[in-house]
């Protein structure tokens, strides 16, 4: 189990700061077929004009919320901290919160759903091997 953490974590902190890099290059989202998105949440999302103008703050918050700490998580993980396992359940929760918020503004959609099942697989193996830190195994 702790080698599928380990991946996932880094997977998903890559691919935060990947997107994150996306949103900083083309703010507008024009170059990545991100401009319907960007209208989807200034429609839905409170103050438009102040926090969705383009996608920049979009990629620190993806960025604060899904790269560093997933990177976190990793870093603990692979020094065998004793707080990694609730780290990596933290960042699940998470991951599966920001993608519940992506679902309400957008719709379902393959990308989310497919990081909602990393986010739920994390945190189903977090709990395992907390379980089995308890028992002593």
């Amino acid at each position: 189990m702790l080698k599928l953490e380990k991946f996932l974590t880094l997977f998903i902190a890559i691919g935060a700061v990947a997107g994150a890099a996306m949103m900083w290059i083309d703010p507008t989202g024009a170059m990545w077929g991100g401009g319907p998105l960007l209208e989807m949440l200034r429609a839905k999302m409170p103050w438009p004009d102040v926090f969705f103008r383009n996608f920049i703050l979009s990629g620190f918050v993806l960025l604060a919320l899904n790269g560093l700490t997933q990177f976190a998580a990793a870093y603990l993980l692979f020094k065998k901290h004793p707080l990694a396992q609730w780290t990596v359940f933290a960042c699940s929760v998470i991951l599966m919160l920001w993608i519940v918020l992506e679902w309400w503004i957008w719709g379902f959609n393959a990308m989310s759903n497919i990081y909602f099942v990393f986010g739920l697989v994390e945190a189903v193996a977090a709990v395992v091997n907390l379980k089995n830190k308890k028992e002593g195994k």
